[in-house]
């Protein structure tokens, strides 16, 4: 079994000091346009970072997912299942860096001897990076995490989660919906969770016309390991 060991993050590069609550403060309403030119040297500076650490020699693929499920949970095993398979084919394995379904798949990635990634993000409560990471980022807005969480990535795995998962999953979705990203595939992992929301999406937002059944040919179900690396193999998307 690997040994967990405690990940170092790379230096933040940033040539402004850190601010706690930065996000919130941008986001705080109305502000002096000093204020929103200091911001946006900060956004820059964090995606640079980002772009300098997250150079690697394979494809990845982004696993998303809750951090509140542990190491008992069914979720969490099939996770760490997950990563470690999409290592064994070749991949990098990329979450949001963070416990519960993040550490699960870093740890079954770190297990299969492939490269394990986070992008963690600084809250008041929670999300401490993961001890089963070979390289992480730790980012103060949640924008340029999604942005660095879909950047490197041809296929996503979304397993159960709350608004933090749902926020992820269908932002990719309206990024592959409006041409914004490639068709890449966008794997649901467990039928108990997902298929409600499914049911609703054909049921109500297909009939309603919101969507219409051709936008969602993206969205695939899956329920193991093997059935995500089935889905990414019928995309052609396996390493060569």
């Amino acid at each position: 079994m690997t040994t967990p060991k405690n990940p170092v993050p790379p230096e933040r590069g940033s040539l402004l000091p850190h601010v706690e609550g930065a996000e919130k403060a941008f986001l705080s309403g109305r502000r002096s346009r000093e204020a929103d030119l200091e911001s946006a040297v900060r956004f820059f500076l964090e995606f640079l970072r980002g772009f300098e650490s997250f150079e690697f020699d394979r494809p990845c693929v982004t696993v998303f997912g809750s951090a509140r499920f542990d190491e008992s949970h069914h979720y969490y095993q099939l996770a760490r299942e997950i990563g470690g398979a999409l290592a064994k084919a070749g991949f990098a394995v990329m979450t949001g860096g963070g416990s519960g379904v993040m550490e699960a798949a870093n740890r079954g990635a770190r297990e299969a001897d492939g490269l394990s990634i986070g992008c963690n993000i600084t809250l008041p409560k929670e999300q401490k990076p993961n001890a089963y990471l070979d390289r992480f980022i730790q980012l103060d807005h949640f924008f340029v995490r999604k942005v660095m969480l879909v950047k490197y990535s041809t296929a996503f795995v979304v397993m159960p989660g709350g608004f933090g998962t749902l926020d992820e999953a269908f932002e990719v979705a309206t990024l592959m919906q409006t041409g914004k990203l490639e068709s890449f595939p966008l794997i649901a992992v467990g039928a108990d969770f997902w298929d409600p929301l499914i049911t609703f999406a054909r049921q109500t937002m297909i009939r309603q016309g919101t969507v219409e059944e051709q936008e969602a040919r993206f969205v695939h179900r899956a329920d193991t390991a093997q059935g995500v690396i089935d889905v990414i193999r019928e995309a052609g998307l396996l390493p060569k």
